[in-house]
């Protein structure tokens, strides 16, 4: 059976994996791999200005992995703070102004200091306050990755979509259009997570097949994720490569936890686990994508 052969995106010196028609298989990802081991051994800084619902948790999933989570919020001291790190995650949950405009202060500096910024647009959609935020923050800071549900990308896009909450109900009708619209706009990339976690980059995309139905049940595992993002983006200047990886990583480290989770409480706590001990081998030969 002939094999269709992917290339990695531009710039990217590691990433490449084979389709195999009929089986949408990964046959070789060894970049991934690498991701996580670089990771691990280098350690990276990242500040992530979080909201007070899942900072403990995003933290906590930074440490599993082997990165260095600092959570600064005050205004006085994020020029420091983002100096020091080596990628930014500006998260949108519990907003109020004090807080915006420490997301718009971070931002500010970490293009200064050319730091990659990871943005999570929680609850996007939910006022008018929170999207006029968001929609500000994408308009005058440099994005790297944009991570969030089928509804607050629609929303993003200006292609609509419901929310309950944060959680999404409807996203628009053509996801892959919102989301490549999204990118083109804004240059970065675009993760949408749920059910299927799709990937864009202008006109390249991607499905991550990896997840468990569990993931749903605890709060924060987007949070997390963006966390965990932002440390793959710390090591990994292809953000595209960096996003996919991630994501398949927490992915995989999901359906491990799912596995032996005997409900949400115990599967949090097994997910940590999962960050902690999932192998290079185990990333390799687990991670499956399918073509847009």
């Amino acid at each position: 059976m002939m094999e269709k052969v992917i290339a990695d995106p531009p710039g990217s010196a590691f990433f490449m994996f084979h389709l195999v028609p009929g089986k949408r298989r990964m046959m070789n990802l060894t970049g991934i791999s690498q991701l996580i081991e670089r990771v691990r051994k280098e350690r990276p800084v990242v500040h992530v200005l979080t909201n007070w619902v899942t900072a403990g948790d995003v933290a906590s999933g930074l440490h599993a992995i082997g990165a260095r989570p600092i959570m600064a919020q005050a205004e006085e001291e994020l020029e420091e703070v983002v100096s020091q790190a080596h990628a930014v995650v500006l998260n949108l949950g519990t907003p109020d102004p004090g807080r915006a405009r420490a997301l718009f202060q971070a931002g500010r500096h970490a293009r200064s200091f050319r730091r990659p910024v990871v943005f999570d647009p929680v609850g996007v959609g939910v006022s008018r306050f929170r999207t006029k935020t968001a929609q500000t923050l994408l308009s005058e800071l440099e994005i790297g990755v944009i991570r969030g549900n089928r509804a607050e990308i629609g929303i993003l896009s200006g292609q609509g979509g419901n929310l309950m909450g944060v959680d999404a109900v409807s996203g628009p009708s053509d996801l892959l259009c919102a989301a490549q619209g999204l990118s083109q706009r804004t240059g970065g990339v675009v993760a949408v997570t749920g059910p299927r976690d799709l990937v864009v980059r202008g006109g390249q995309g991607i499905f991550v097949e990896n997840g468990h139905p569990m993931m749903t049940q605890v709060t924060g595992m987007g949070c997390v994720l963006s966390g965990v993002i932002g440390a793959f983006a710390a090591v990994e200047t292809d953000h595209w490569m960096a996003t996919v990886g991630a994501i398949a990583f927490f992915g995989l480290a999901g359906e491990r936890a799912g596995a032996r989770a005997m409900g949400p409480g115990t599967f949090k706590i097994a997910l940590l686990d999962s960050l902690y001990a999932l192998s290079a081998d185990e990333v390799e030969k687990g991670i499956r994508l399918s073509e847009v």
